[in-house]
């Protein structure tokens, strides 16, 4: 992939972003952005931007921890199920979505996320912490499969 694709795709990462998280602010939620720590494959920042009550924006811009050692980002839209796994205290959703991906390689990716996940929402503190597993289709430059798997928590503001 040539470097100014590559340009062209962080744009409309970063213009996608800034929609998302504009929409939530104009919306007047309180303590639906989440920042934190994202371990696995991939290791680095996870953002969180709560959109609805049962919906979501999550992104990542962290590094793959395979032989390589690429920088990779993604971002997801996920819907959450409440109802799924009943605790004493804070939240329990199930989640699921659907988002992309992009691996900066020799030969940098494109792909589809489809992210599965269980997240714990505590209910005194503004934390979260949560368990993913992601199938990839990568599309470009050519169609293969793939997988991430990681760990997290979040501190919202």
């Amino acid at each position: 992939m040539r470097i100014s694709n590559a340009y062209n795709i962080i744009r409309v990462f970063l213009f996608m972003g800034a929609l998302i998280f504009s929409s939530g602010f104009l919306m007047g939620h309180d303590r639906d952005f989440g920042v934190g720590i994202i371990l696995g494959e991939p290791t680095g920042i996870s953002f969180k931007f709560w959109t609805g009550a049962s919906s979501a924006f999550d992104a990542a811009t962290a590094w793959s921890i395979g032989d390589k050692k690429v920088f990779h980002l993604h971002m997801d839209y996920l819907r959450h199920s409440f109802g799924f796994i009943d605790v004493e205290k804070g939240k329990l959703p199930f989640y699921y979505g659907i988002g992309t991906r992009i691996k900066f390689e020799k030969n940098t990716r494109v792909g589809i996320r489809f992210p599965l996940g269980l997240e714990y929402i505590f209910e005194k503190a503004p934390l979260d912490i949560f368990l993913e597993v992601a199938p990839l289709l990568n599309l470009i430059p050519s169609t293969d499969f793939d997988i991430n798997a990681s760990i997290g928590f979040r501190y919202y503001f």
